[in-house]
């Protein structure tokens, strides 16, 4: 089986990074990382979403451009390489995902439009502060139409105008849906390692909610949209990776020590060419996630959660050693390398620690092989 993308597909990631590195430079990053208070730049935002790369997924019945899940992929991949200062992860692969997912047919033809035009952003409010999400420490209230609680931290939540909230209803979790430019919201800005990624602290104060799609176990609904959101956040991480590498190879060739390039040295061979094997085995894991999500495939829950921690682990890798091959600058506020190093730990964050993520495919595995063994002995 063939996991590569097609010429079709490898022509549309070209031109992403074309476009990328046009709208995109670190200048721009730098912007938003010298001004926290932007969480993203409005203006790349405003272009990203005239390429039509917001709706990618989304079906053409609810105003996107139904590319499918592998370009959007590669669009991540691309995302990610240029540390692009956008809400593209929380509105794209997060809210619009838990509304196509999850939701009722009146609830994405009213969403997902502006969604997929770049109108409006949404995103996912889940955490409530540090520790593990789950129905016992879940202390935001759904009833009776209204929210109540705190959310913190949210991703982008200063910028979406739109989120989907995990919160406790009569007959246990529940996802809803809330306007955040609505009565009973108050937001404030919460400082990160990374701030081109912005996050938010929202307090809601009886406002106005409605329960996502038919309601049901929200922990579970919740699992199934953060496998979707894992494989085109790990072809995100794919690409940070990629460039980071990139990055310190550049450097290695072109910075001399005691007559020779650093590159030359084994103790920097070494580093690297482990650094490669981790993006090799990230790039597997991320290909086959593609395919699970693009064929809605039985094996999509264990291929999100390999995915995920080979991403995690292949950009924290990248981003950690080519720090210490840039040396002594690596670390300086001048130099880049520590703009990978800030949207690794975010990255590795915003779903969900890489931890986290290995119990849940030992759970998985286990499950299945049960599955497995109790269908052998049926027979």
């Amino acid at each position: 089986m063939d996991f590569d993308y097609t010429d079709e597909q490898k022509a549309l990631k070209d031109e992403a990074r074309r476009f990328l590195g046009d709208a995109s430079p670190i200048s721009v990053v730098r912007g938003v990382l010298e001004n926290p208070e932007r969480g993203h730049d409005a203006a790349l935002w405003a272009r990203v979403a005239e390429q039509g790369w917001c709706g990618a997924a989304i079906p053409e019945a609810y105003g996107g451009s139904e590319f499918g899940y592998v370009e959007l992929c590669g669009l991540a991949e691309e995302l990610g390489r240029s540390l692009a200062p956008v809400p593209f992860a929380s509105s794209v692969y997060q809210f619009a995902e838990a509304v196509l997912a999850e939701g009722t047919e009146e609830q994405k033809l009213e969403l997902l439009p502006a969604i997929a035009s770049g109108e409006a952003i949404g995103t996912i409010a889940v955490s409530e502060g540090p520790g593990k999400v789950s129905a016992k420490r879940l202390a935001t209230r759904y009833a009776n139409g209204t929210l109540t609680g705190e959310k913190l931290p949210v991703a982008d939540g200063m910028a979406a105008g739109k989120a989907v909230v995990l919160a406790m209803g009569s007959d246990g979790p529940v996802l809803v849906l809330t306007d955040l430019a609505g009565p009973g919201i108050d937001r404030r800005i919460v400082p990160t390692l990374d701030p081109t990624r912005g996050a938010a602290q929202i307090v809601f104060d009886n406002a106005p909610a409605q329960v996502l799609g038919a309601g049901g176990d929200g922990i579970a609904a919740l699992a199934r949209v953060h496998d979707r959101s894992a494989v085109l956040m790990s072809f995100e991480q794919l690409g940070g990776a990629d460039r980071a590498l990139e990055m310190a190879r550049d450097y290695a060739l072109e910075r001399y020590a005691f007559g020779r390039p650093i590159g030359s040295y084994q103790a920097i061979k070494h580093k690297l060419a482990d650094v490669f094997i981790r993006i090799e085995v990230a790039r597997a894991s991320a290909y086959y996630g593609a395919w699970a999500l693009s064929t809605n495939a039985a094996e999509l829950p264990v291929a999100a959660a390999a995915a995920r921690i080979a991403g995690c682990n292949a950009y924290w890798q990248a981003a950690k050693e080519n720090i210490q091959t840039h040396g002594g600058i690596g670390f300086t506020w001048e130099a880049d390398p520590h703009l990978h190093y800030r949207r690794a730990r975010h990255l590795g964050l915003v779903l969900g620690s890489a931890k986290a993520w290995k119990h849940k495919l030992t759970d998985r595995l286990e499950a299945q092989r049960a599955a497995s063994n109790a269908e052998r002995h049926a027979a």
